[in-house]
């Protein structure tokens, strides 16, 4: 049995690993554009970065989450890029394409970016009815030509077997379906939200969503895992949708990446828009912050925050902004996705501190 003193060294040395790895980590500013995911049941990707977007480098997240922290050693801008889970020019092909064994991961897409969806295990599940409701979000508004909705079949365990095509089984098509026909129109995208059934089932299964954009020959692949038997998941609300601009915080709480959750109930906001930062998560040597930029009465184009800090800026990486630095103060810019806020809406960036957490002076402005 390990003695307490040589327990209290091993989580000390796995939390500086952790920050030494993420101080060196050149965490992407997130996709080249915003795109989707299934926000309910969560996709794999999207489920850990929900849950742990906020606190990636928690050591608890190995014992609690397994299959999640395997993915975000593997790679981490997986889950900051929950939206980017696609593959271009596959022609409808997808079984051709698209590998046995590497569904879950679009058949290794983006440089392997996603290769730890397809790891074998005992993924998080929602549990669900018979009768569920499977949420598609929309970040940029693509629409779809169609999407398809596969359950694996009774027998299928996804915490033993990797997932094959000859696994599922279609429940649901949706036709061509533009993002002004789609559910929910959000201040942050669209959302299609599925009814969908099931007979008899029980226990552990996979969902497995292919959503094709229109705006383009692109596909996106989503695997949630799901146990059936619990009660019906309710369709997620306007208030708890995701946006590729709230990094680590899906109901304002996680995409750097990117990614989520617009807020409808801001406080009143004096002049174009208002920042405030939030630290979500500390460390010896390090922490992690959030800044949340809410537009005014009207939309707004793109916007700018200045934090000036009382003495040098601890700022090591960033997500979801461009940043400059000058002496004491720091210059965040929106980035290609999130510079445009509809009124009173939110979004925001993160970023990797060094040392103690301050709070800065913030101002924020805005073009309209």
């Amino acid at each position: 049995m390990l003695k307490p003193v040589r327990v209290k060294f091993l989580i000390s040395a796995v939390v500086a690993a952790l920050a030494a790895t993420f101080a060196v980590l050149a965490v992407q500013s997130g996709p080249a554009a915003a795109h989707g995911n299934i926000v309910s049941p969560a996709s794999r990707n999207y489920g850990c970065w929900e849950r742990w977007g906020s606190r990636f480098q928690d050591p608890v997240m190995a014992t609690e989450d397994p299959m999640c922290w395997q993915a975000w050693q593997a790679n981490p801008n997986a889950m900051w890029n929950w939206n980017g889970l696609f593959r271009e020019g596959v022609a409808g092909q997808h079984e051709t394409v698209i590998p046995d064994g590497q569904l879950c991961s679009a058949g290794h897409t983006e440089s392997g970016r996603y290769n730890a969806m397809d790891v074998v295990g005992d993924w998080k599940a929602t549990s669900i009815g018979n009768s569920f409701t499977v949420s598609l979000f929309d970040g940029a508004r693509h629409g779809a030509d169609y999407i398809r909705v596969y359950v694996t079949k009774a027998g299928y365990n996804p915490v033993t077997t990797a997932l094959k095509w000859s696994d599922l089984e279609l429940i649901k098509t949706v036709p061509n379906t533009p993002a002004a026909q789609w559910t929910q129109q959000l201040s942050n995208g669209v959302q299609m939200d599925i009814p969908a059934s099931v007979s008899g089932r029980s226990g552990r299964a996979m969902i497995y969503t292919i959503w094709q954009a229109s705006h383009l020959d692109q596909s996106y692949y989503f695997c949630s895992d799901v146990n059936f038997g619990g009660t019906t998941n309710p369709s997620p609300s306007t208030s708890s949708s995701p946006s590729p601009s709230n990094p680590p915080s899906p109901s304002n709480s996680p995409s750097p990446s990117t990614s989520v959750s617009p807020s409808t109930s801001n406080p009143p906001v004096t002049g174009s828009c208002a920042a405030t930062q939030t630290v979500t998560s500390q460390w010896s040597g390090g922490f992690q912050g959030e800044v949340k930029v809410t537009a005014g009465s009207a939309a707004i184009k793109t916007w700018k925050v200045t934090l000036t800090y009382p003495g040098t800026p601890p700022i090591s990486q960033a997500w979801n902004a461009t940043l400059t630095t000058s002496g004491n103060t720091v210059t965040a810019t929106n980035v290609s996705y999130n510079g445009a806020v509809a009124a009173g809406a939110s979004t925001s960036f993160g970023f990797l501190g060094s040392g103690t957490a301050s709070t800065p002076t913030i101002t924020c402005t805005a073009t309209t």
